[in-house]
């Protein structure tokens, strides 16, 4: 029968949730797999260079999240999008949360729709990232403040040009005008606006005539003068 002080260890041990901590570089994972731990000593944080490393150790707990460390690569290359998209379908049960050197919007926007369930830009402290990834494990979704203050931003610019086009469309038509105005395609305007293309072209169609405007070109142009 173990002593009582070695059972209270390894009860201890057992009951702190995983987290896998991904990153090819083995003093920069490390250095923050230790960090992380003396800020939160509930997490057990397991440093690897890749899932397969992962697998090979024979660990058979699972992670209650998957940290992956993109540094300073870019989201939108295909290669990292790639990785975390398929991290998020091998660990479909816990929240893959990207670590980043960027706060940028469109990196960010491009790591959720990868499948990410949070994004950790890596300017912020240890206790901002620790409290980022137990959000996360709770099922909630942890972008930074910049991110969000930038999204905000788009959101009002998109529905300042769409109300400034409100007095000669219909709120669908302005939606579908200022979607021309920007140069976007049918079929991208039919998936962001969840139309039929076919209901886009009558919705152009429709345009052009209150316009008097005979092709997307002149859509466009049109628009852009009446807004301020």
């Amino acid at each position: 029968m173990p002593e009582h002080g070695v059972w209270d260890e390894e009860y201890e041990e057992a009951a702190r949730d995983v987290v896998l901590l991904i990153d090819p570089r083995v003093l920069d994972r490390e250095c923050l797999a230790r960090s992380l731990a003396t800020q939160n000593t509930t997490l057990d944080v397991v440093a690897v260079g890749s899932s397969a490393e992962w697998h090979r150790i024979g660990d058979d707990r699972q992670p209650a999240a998957v940290l992956l460390i993109a540094g300073s690569r870019k989201i939108t290359e295909e290669g990292l999008g790639n990785e975390i998209h398929q991290l998020a379908e091998e660990f479909a049960e816990q929240p893959v949360i990207v670590i980043a050197d960027t706060d940028d919007l469109a990196q960010i926007l491009k790591a959720l729709d990868a499948g990410a369930k949070g994004f950790i830009p890596s300017n912020v402290g240890v206790g901002v990232a620790a409290e980022a990834i137990l959000l996360a494990r709770a099922g909630g979704v942890f972008v930074p403040a910049s991110g969000v203050m930038a999204m905000r931003e788009v959101i009002n610019s998109n529905s300042s040009r769409v109300v400034g086009l409100g007095n000669l469309f219909t709120a669908r038509e302005a939606e579908v005008a200022d979607a021309l105005r920007r140069g976007k395609a049918n079929k991208i305007i039919a998936y962001e606006l969840q139309l039929c293309e076919s209901t886009v072209k009558v919705h152009i169609r429709n345009i052009m005539k209150k316009l008097n405007a005979t092709n997307r070109t002149e859509v466009a142009y049109k628009i852009r003068e009446m807004l301020p």
